[in-house]
């Protein structure tokens, strides 16, 4: 599973979904479904135009969730 952590940096940055697309020039439906998770792929080109935007790296913005973290995190919220 790949965990987007877009919307906590917005969050964070207390920036708008509209302002990172104007900064980005990408499309604010394609800002959307990436901020919703509901997006199914992205491509390089703008996975580039975000970070280099945030000043952050890929791997702050999308993170790897190997089923054993999953199941860990599972656990936890459960108690």
């Amino acid at each position: 599973m790949i965990q987007n952590n877009l919307s906590r940096i917005l969050g964070e940055r207390k920036w708008t979904q509209a302002e990172l697309a104007r900064r980005t020039g990408i499309r604010p439906n394609t800002i959307s479904d990436l901020y919703n998770d509901v997006a199914t792929a992205i491509t390089f080109y703008n996975l580039e135009k975000i970070c280099s935007v945030l000043c952050c790296d890929i791997c702050d913005l999308l993170q790897l969730i190997t089923p054993k973290q999953r199941n860990t995190n599972m656990k936890q919220v459960r108690r």
